[in-house]
């Protein structure tokens, strides 16, 4: 039996929603991103100088340890998103993460506090983690909540969408002040500015999410009263296969992508093939746009093919597309460069686009942003972590690049083999009644 979804809104109310999910995600996005860009950059000589020739390896190791939180930040957001509302959590996480990508831009070197200064910037990154972890759970579910059946991919993309977007942004920022200032002033202060900014941003961000309306299938399971006491005890009794499919759906996608969104590529050209740092931070910019193109056509056709199929599809681009790409990036042609970056991402985007619409079709609506949270958060400790350095440890030991390529074909045939064992679920209704449904049409195929 086929029960609709609840409280079916206006395609422009559809629009504003997905809209407001997408600004808030951009921003998020960027000051994650603003971060992991400056760790090969800035940070191992302005905050771990004194590790000598690690100082690269345990900068790029402070991103990997904000991953650790970010399925705390799930669990939290994700129980009380279930408890309290999908709307709520969207503001609380983007101001959490503005305050803490602000106050990194007032951290003072090591050279003026010593030793506090990497302490006090790995506490800030945890916080961002935190963030993180929470924040896309809520702009997937409320974009998704808000569609109409048959065009979840298509709205489910527009928060998928912030992640080019603000890696487009951190990026453009950072290539503004390179180019704006030497070496040296970059290195004093200038990489503080896009820090900084951030508070602009989140100022926007919070006016324009107050004004979204919370989520239908949320508001059927208040007026019910059956919204679940324990979520994330429910999910792990009943749903744990649903998380650890989830999560390595996306760790495939995620180590892949953070090899540009955590910094390494970047970090590689400038340090290793002595490219411009400007010229590569907007080849990277090319690369995002290509990204955000690949990405909305992946929600898109998956409302039309199936959420696996494109999935399917992204993967073996990726596969076919790795060594090439790194070939490519070892002449240090930014012309070839920016092609190489650019196809990279058309892989990358067929592998994130339907993501929204996919793992909120996979739980029942009761448990569903701690299953999406919890998913998403555990990937990305899966995937894109310690990618940045494992990839730079891959390469200082076997003094050759293809050694991160043969890493990101392994991870990327774990994401293709889970699209065989999970189930396309596109048409399932979100509301209340679906809970039943769960268990009726498992979305295991086994």
């Amino acid at each position: 039996m086929s029960h609709p979804d609840p409280s079916p809104t206006s395609g422009s109310s559809h629009r504003t929603v997905a809209l407001a999910a997408m600004a808030g995600t951009t921003i998020e996005w960027y000051d994650f991103f603003i971060y992991a860009l400056c760790t090969g950059l800035v940070f191992n000589s302005q905050f771990f100088d004194g590790l000598g020739e690690d100082s690269l390896v345990i900068s790029f190791a402070t991103i990997g340890i904000s991953f650790f939180f970010r399925p705390v930040g799930a669990a939290l957001a994700g129980h009380l998103g279930d408890r309290l509302g999908r709307r709520a959590m969207l503001i609380a996480t983007l101001l959490l993460m503005g305050v803490s990508t602000t106050l990194i831009g007032l951290v003072p070197s090591s050279s003026a506090i010593g030793a506090g200064a990497p302490v006090l910037l790995v506490l800030l990154r945890i916080l961002q983690g935190l963030s993180a972890g929470g924040e896309w759970g809520g702009a997937a579910l409320i974009s998704v909540e808000h569609a109409p059946t048959g065009r979840r991919g298509r709205f489910g993309a527009y928060p998928q969408l912030g992640a080019p977007l603000g890696l487009l942004l951190a990026n453009g920022a950072l290539a503004a002040v390179t180019g704006l200032t030497t070496d040296e002033q970059f290195l004093s202060w200038g990489w503080r500015i896009p820090f900084l900014l951030s508070v602009v941003l989140v100022a926007a961000g919070f006016v324009i999410r107050r004004k979204v309306e919370e989520s239908p299938v949320y508001e059927e399971l208040k007026q019910s009263g059956n919204r679940s006491r324990t979520p994330i005890a429910v999910l792990l009794r009943h749903h744990w296969p649903l998380v650890v499919a989830g999560a390595l759906l996306f760790a495939a996608n995620n180590a892949v992508g953070y090899m540009t969104t955590g910094g390494y590529v970047q970090s590689y050209a400038v340090n290793h093939l002595a490219m411009d740092p400007t010229q590569i931070l907007i080849g990277v910019m090319a690369a995002a746009v290509g990204w955000l193109a690949s990405t909305m056509a992946g929600g898109i056709l998956s409302d039309r093919i199936g959420r696996l199929r494109v999935y399917r599809i992204g993967f073996l681009i990726q596969l076919a597309w790795i060594f090439p790409f790194f070939a490519l990036l070892n002449t240090a042609n930014i012309a070839l460069v920016v092609v190489a970056l650019l196809l990279y991402s058309v892989g990358l985007g067929l592998t994130y686009g339907p993501q929204a619409a996919l793992f909120t079709e996979l739980f029942p609506a009761a448990v569903r942003y701690s299953g999406a949270a919890l998913s998403y958060a555990t990937g990305a400790v899966l995937g894109g972590a310690f990618a940045p350095m494992i990839a730079e440890a891959l390469e200082s030991s076997t003094h050759t690049v293809y050694s991160v390529a043969v890493y990101l074909t392994a991870v990327t045939v774990v994401g293709l083999a889970v699209t065989f064992v999970l189930r396309d679920r596109r048409d399932v209704p979100l509301g209340e009644a679906e809970g039943s449904e769960q268990d009726r049409n498992t979305a295991l195929t086994a």
